[in-house]
């Protein structure tokens, strides 16, 4: 693509900024703007504004993302710069220029790994139906997987070759480097080539928008890994995606069911429910949460029975705490995943199952009973200590009054003596709060250090008048050329400002005007985020040219200060002065 500022002027004026948001998180109109919850992190109350003035970008005033419409979709959905305006071209039906900036090469790297892994599943399909070893096929019949299930999943089989997957990929032009740069083969001592997946089923990965990213592979015999998922590349990382996710996305209702496994997940879905998912291989990552929290407002955790799925439920009830979705626990009586649920009793029984779903709190609360003999007095004082600390971390006070009420019967004790201790923790947990509050203020250094811009915290007065002068030029673009006479870059004391000014300044000269999405390309998405923090904590101050004066006289009477060392001429002088 080749660099046009007129051209992405135009793309983010045809991709309205909030309607490409409403699309992944719920915005509220706020005055002329809108606020939501920030996708980039776990909040519970708003902090991310979208700002709808000649400028339009977003900033999150919790985390510090910020930018335009093509740095939101770059951040959320994990790509290029080039990547996230071939997205919103398309959305607007626009032709890209084409470039061959770096930006373009890293796009077309991505681009290569995404053809191999879709020439690596259609190599497993393949394999699956009509390879010489059935090992694979008889596996998922055995699991009771229809042939339509298989091909809707794409699901494949990988022979017990050494270079048969290799050999078809560089037969089709890829290099040695890009094959292993998409994780599906590795290098071995000798130096040569190896398939990374032989032998196993293989469940392909595919993102939101039908690319297959990656690949799970599982063992027919008792070798290990048992699993073996897609190591880290351009465009896979595990904790950042959900399997079957490009199906769940799409289902009806706003309410996700989460599995354990590849084969729960398929299991699930052929008996006819599309919005269900899995990890990949790890337990809930927070992106996840965030992840699943744009689609749905509600989870069904679907987790074994065994104990490392209920300590896996535990864990991911805080993240979606963190996230804002109610969550629900699936029980399974007479079955230990979802996958023999379905097959002992049926599509039907597994739907009133999800019905009958308790809620997180019961779920948590029942957990605090676990290896307590409740007959005896310190049993129940110690079953009273565990509840409380749950008791007091719900939210609603309407559902913590009924979950007191059914604690207080179970323990035998009074509501109102445990209302009082709750009351209390409460409290203290109000206090404690404000004190870290106050804690970050005081040591504002330490909890919001300027990573973009660490020369702030040494500059403070100068950083703070570079960043008017920086929100008047957004503000008043037209100024510009009085502007360079007041205040040259080389009078700026921080670098980064003095690169923003410099680019500002650029981009006005060239076309006339100057709007966020000019940045893009030339500053990462985090520096756009900071450029965008400057304006929105500026935005409502009255700057005026003489406001912009007082700044430049600012930056004017800054001196370096001195690293102590002297001159040859001062040395020579202070030498000769003590020989009289």
């Amino acid at each position: 693509m080749q660099r046009n500022d007129e051209f992405l002027y135009r793309l983010v004026h045809a991709n309205p900024i909030e309607e490409v948001m409403s699309g992944y998180v719920n915005l509220t109109r706020r005055g002329r703007n809108y606020v939501c919850n920030c996708p980039f992190h776990s909040e519970k109350t708003p902090s991310c504004y979208i700002y709808l003035d000649d400028n339009p970008h977003f900033y999150c005033f919790g985390c510090g993302a910020g930018g335009d419409v093509i740095t939101f979709i770059m951040k959320i959905e994990n790509l290029s710069f080039t990547e996230a305006v071939r997205i919103l071209a398309q959305r607007a039906g626009m032709e890209v220029p084409e470039n061959n900036s770096r930006d373009a090469q890293y796009a077309k790297r991505k681009t290569r790994i995404y053809e191999m892994n879709r020439l690596a599943a259609n190599y497993f399909y393949k394999n699956l139906l009509t390879g010489k070893n059935k090992a694979g096929l008889k596996y998922f019949a055995d699991r009771r997987l229809s042939p339509q299930t298989i091909k809707k999943y794409g699901l494949g089989y990988s022979s017990d070759s050494w270079n048969e997957l290799t050999d078809l990929l560089r037969s089709k032009g890829y290099s040695e480097d890009e094959i292993i740069d998409a994780w599906l083969a590795g290098r071995g001592r000798n130096g040569r080539l190896f398939d990374m997946f032989r032998n196993r089923v293989m469940f392909p990965i595919v993102d939101l928008r039908g690319n297959v990213i990656g690949f799970g592979g599982r063992v027919l015999d008792d070798s290990k890994p048992k699993y073996l998922n897609t190591g880290k590349t351009p465009v896979f990382d595990k904790g950042s995606n959900l399997f079957s996710m490009n199906f769940a996305k799409d289902a009806p209702v706003k309410r996700l069911i989460l599995c354990e496994g590849y084969m729960d997940v398929i299991a699930v879905n052929q008996a006819g429910f599309e919005n269900v998912v899995a990890t990949l291989g790890t337990a809930i990552t927070p992106d996840q949460a965030r992840l699943i929290s744009h689609y749905a407002e509600e989870v069904i955790i679907a987790y074994d029975s065994d104990g490392a799925g209920q300590r896996a439920t535990q864990k991911a009830i805080n993240h979606f705490a963190d996230v804002g979705l109610r969550t629900r626990i699936l029980h399974m009586e007479g079955a230990k995943d979802p996958d023999e649920f379905i097959k002992k009793f049926g599509p039907n029984r597994f739907r009133m199952l999800i019905d009958q779903s308790f809620d997180a709190n019961t779920f948590m609360l029942d957990k605090c009973e676990e290896g307590l003999d409740l007959s005896t007095e310190a049993g129940r004082v110690e079953l009273l200590k565990r509840s409380a600390k749950v008791l007091a971390g719900i939210e609603s006070p309407l559902e913590r009054e009924v979950y007191i009420s059914r604690t207080s019967k179970k323990c035998d004790i009074p509501v109102s003596v445990l209302k009082t201790h709750i009351d209390g923790l409460l409290r203290r947990n109000s206090r404690s709060e404000r004190k870290n509050e106050w804690r970050s203020i005081t040591t504002g250094t330490i909890a919001h250090r300027d990573d973009i811009n660490p020369e702030s915290a040494r500059f403070r007065k100068e950083a703070k008048a570079e960043e008017t002068i920086l929100t008047y030029l957004m503000m008043r673009p037209e100024d510009s050329e009085k502007l360079t006479t007041l205040i040259k870059p080389e009078n700026f004391v921080t670098a980064f400002n003095r690169r923003v000014y410099e680019s500002m300044l650029d981009k006005i000269k060239e076309d006339g005007k100057f709007a966020v999405s000019m940045l893009n390309g030339d500053f990462s998405p985090d520096e756009v985020g900071k450029i965008c923090g400057i304006f929105a904590k500026n935005r409502d101050f009255d700057i005026n040219m003489s406001v912009v004066e007082d700044c430049a006289a600012v930056l004017a009477a800054y001196h370096p200060p001195s690293d102590g060392a002297i001159s040859d001429e001062e040395l020579l002088s202070r030498f000769k002065s003590k020989r009289k």
